[in-house]
């Protein structure tokens, strides 16, 4: 019985082995054998797509491959759903076309409707966006040119890792209405003076890790916004830039909750805000809850803790009318390095729907500035619990 039973067990082994091997098998497209040149300046627009149909329409998972080189490619999707898993293994770097007025849409590369996505291989998404930045007018203009590098709508199941994404026009990752969505070794690269290059733009989505990632760029490393749930941001390097961010919400009507996001094991350097939520006075109603910021270091970072529900840009609002947008159950704990602001910690909830439930603990923050001795706290309409140290003191006299 015993040899039967070892027997039995070595075949469903063996088994599982030949389901595996199948199952991590992947049928290749190179786009060199759809007629691509790596010259710089063949566009590979067509061979992209016919290697995307291709890829998509087998029942086999498959990969596409886009070797070392360098290759223009225009305004493009690549659309699903599609028969089995897709990887697009990029080696090389892709460089957008410099000229906004080339664009039809908003979007210069967009993965969307897939399930079972990964994007990887070291390479880069260069955006080519220096033209752009001189001509941007979006603080003023609110029919402005908003080209991003790579937008993701509503994919599954997915993986970003080892790749680049370098001088996106203007937010250089939009992610919509995805579930389950990894970003992993993910690069973003920006001059800190580029307008509007947020690195990462979440919303409406549920399951997304940021992990292991270096984000530096001219606007929010990460900006986070309505109808998120479940966003986990680990390991995470921040600068030069404005910090990790939540909103800005409440400008618009309908706004879904943002629910269950977790800041942990950063590192944010020389920005202009750290970990942040920030909503818009006279606001729409909304809701924000479940946020936890534990164990970032700060570098010379202006405002390091920031609730901001006084949000006003470029003083196009009303900032005399409180904000609808309630934020409850927020955790601030071990955050500890320098603030390049005398106002280190600052909780500026709204009169009209008040900050509920938020703690502070084991905060040591330290002014690198010239201008006090030590830094301060500012607080309003807010009474939060405390544990652990409190480097400044925080709100040891509500505003």
């Amino acid at each position: 019985m015993a040899t039967i039973e070892l027997q039995i067990s070595a075949a469903a082994a063996l088994l599982l082995l030949s389901i595996s091997s199948v199952g991590n098998a992947q049928l290749i497209f190179d786009i060199m054998k759809y007629g691509a040149t790596a010259d710089g300046v063949s566009s590979i627009d067509q061979a992209l797509l016919s290697a995307w149909k291709d890829a998509c329409a087998s029942a086999t998972p498959s990969k596409i491959v886009i070797p070392p080189g360098t290759y223009p490619l225009g305004e493009i999707t690549l659309q699903g759903p599609c028969k089995a898993p897709l990887e697009v293994q990029l080696q090389g770097t892709l460089k957008a076309p410099a000229d906004s007025a080339q664009f039809k849409q908003d979007g210069w590369v967009t993965f969307q409707y897939l399930d079972g996505f990964t994007l990887s291989g070291g390479g880069v998404f260069d955006g080519q966006g220096k033209l752009a930045w001189s001509q941007n007018d979006c603080n003023k203009n609110k029919n402005c040119r908003k080209i991003i590098n790579l937008r993701f709508n509503f994919v599954t199941n997915a993986l970003v890792q080892d790749i680049t994404t370098r001088d996106s026009k203007n937010f250089h990752v939009n992610v919509l209405g995805c579930k389950n969505f990894t970003f992993n070794r993910f690069t973003v690269t920006a001059p800190g003076d580029s307008p509007n290059t947020d690195g990462i733009h979440i919303a409406k989505v549920d399951g997304v890790n940021v992990t292991d990632s270096n984000i530096g760029t001219g606007d929010d490393c990460i900006s986070i916004g309505d109808g998120t749930k479940q966003l986990h941001i680990t390991g995470v390097n921040c600068g030069p830039g404005h910090g990790i961010s939540v909103g800005s919400l409440g400008k618009t009507r309908g706004e879904e909750p943002v629910q269950g996001v977790w800041v942990k094991n950063c590192t944010i350097t020389g920005t202009q805000n750290g970990v942040r939520i920030k909503t818009w006075p006279a606001s729409f109603p909304g809701s924000v809850s479940d946020m936890h910021f534990e164990d970032v270091t700060m570098v010379n970072v202006g405002n390091p803790i920031f609730i901001d529900q006084l949000y006003c840009p470029w003083n196009q609002c009303k900032a005399d009318i409180p904000s609808l947008v309630k934020i409850s159950n927020v955790s601030f704990r071990n955050i500890h390095g320098t603030s390049s602001t005398a106002v280190a910690v600052k909780l500026t909830c709204s009169s009209k729907v008040p900050c509920e439930n938020v703690e502070v603990g084991d905060i040591n923050l330290t002014y690198s500035g010239p201008e006090a001795p030590a830094a301060i706290s500012e607080c309003s309409n807010v009474t939060p619990t405390f544990s652990g140290t409190q480097v400044p003191s925080v709100c040891a006299k509500e505003a």
